[in-house]
């Protein structure tokens, strides 16, 4: 999960990658997804998962769990 560093506003981003440290940078350098563009991010979350698979249902979850995503979030400030 990233926060977004260059907003006033509590800005998150969920999403999956093989390469999390490549991902970032293109969220950094406008290349990534269209929400990303315009700001900088920083990692505030990751985990690792044993397939793709798992991965995605994880990222579906907390994308739709704004909830978890706050607590998340707070735990970083």
């Amino acid at each position: 999960m990233l926060e977004c560093v260059s907003s006033a506003k509590k800005r998150t981003y969920v999403g999956y990658t093989k390469d999390l440290i490549k991902r970032l940078d293109k969220h950094n350098n406008n290349k990534g997804a269209k929400y990303t563009k315009g700001n900088k991010w920083k990692i505030i979350y990751k985990k690792k998962f044993q397939s793709k698979n798992k991965a995605m249902s994880f990222e579906y979850i907390l994308k739709k769990n704004k909830k978890k995503r706050l607590q998340i979030f707070n735990k970083n400030k």
